[in-house]
């Protein structure tokens, strides 16, 4: 079996009389994605420090390489490029001047920061801008050069916490492709937190996660395979006269607006019911329905379903 580079079992971590992580449990082996998704708050970013290290958990282990992070943090720790939500670059500094004070500290010897400073900034896009200074990059591009930085002592574990925060949605989708190669190519394990459920589809196991707790983890498939045949799309106008009577369905189970339509998650083998009684309570306040039909579940779909349950 395919070995786990990361190794998290059953670690609680209390602030006082907050538990910000409860009993957490997960895995993540050499080539996989783990997208880690929940509200805020949910304690998403509590489990990223604890899996880097940057703080012990008051129970339970984290083992990283096979290294334990509570008798092996260095060994542990360099296996792992981080990238927070907040990276600090030094804006004064050219992006190879950045990529070499990463490389120094992470103890890359002189002879061959520079080869290696290269090669990373070429993989991200960022080579012919390699002496441009930090502070005129746009939001995209720092985030690269925050993610050579990560990747220039060659972690074998990338931990990004909610990576693509505030950049436009042509970045993200270049720095997912980014992403993509450097599990495919090079064997990579990342675990990655993120608000955005497209990031997360892309994910081999998403995992959701609700005041502290790991609520449910699986395949993204097998997630939305949780609503089968339970979300009743509805197209018609006012959206908001049939949430109304959607709403006052007891076989609708949630109601969410997805744009023009409304997606309403019904009870198991409910759709039927709920269709024809939509349509004669609409035909009753003199409203027309434009469509209804069964479609596959999103993410969102289901991760709404777990928050509100």
């Amino acid at each position: 079996m395919t070995e786990k580079r990361i190794n998290a079992q059953n670690i609680t971590k209390t602030f006082g009389n907050t538990t910000a992580v409860k009993n957490l449990s997960l895995q993540v082996r050499a080539g996989e994605i783990y997208g880690l998704v929940g509200p805020d708050g949910a304690g998403k970013t509590t489990t990223m420090r604890l899996l880097c290290g940057a703080m012990l958990p008051d129970s339970g282990e984290v083992h990283v390489g096979g290294y334990s992070m509570r008798t092996q943090p260095d060994q542990a720790r360099e296996q792992i490029g981080y990238l927070s939500q907040r990276f600090s670059l030094y804006e004064e500094l050219t992006v190879l001047e950045n990529i070499r004070f990463f490389a120094e500290v992470r103890g890359i010897p002189r002879e061959s920061w520079h080869s290696r400073s290269m090669e990373i900034l070429e993989f991200v896009g960022l080579a012919q801008f390699a002496d441009r200074r930090a502070g005129f990059l746009s939001g995209g591009m720092k985030q690269k050069l925050g993610l050579a930085s990560a990747l220039v002592h060659r972690p074998s574990v990338l931990l990004l916490d909610e990576p693509t925060g505030g950049v436009d949605p042509v970045t993200r989708q270049d720095f997912w492709q980014l992403i993509i190669r450097l599990v495919t190519e090079e064997g990579i394990s990342v675990l990655v937190s993120t608000p955005y459920m497209d990031e997360a589809v892309r994910s081999t196991y998403v995992g959701f996660m609700k005041d502290g707790q790991l609520i449910v983890q699986d395949t993204p498939k097998a997630l939305r395979k949780t609503l089968e045949n339970r979300i009743l799309e509805l197209r018609g106008e006012p959206l908001t006269a049939f949430r109304n009577l959607a709403t006052a369905d007891e076989d609708v189970e949630g109601v969410q607006a997805f744009g023009d339509r409304l997606h309403l998650r019904v009870r198991d083998g409910g759709a039927h019911r709920v269709e024809k009684n939509l349509k004669k309570a609409a035909s009753s306040q003199g409203l027309s329905i434009d469509s209804t039909v069964v479609v596959n579940p999103q993410l969102e779909d289901v991760f709404i379903a777990l928050l509100e349950g």
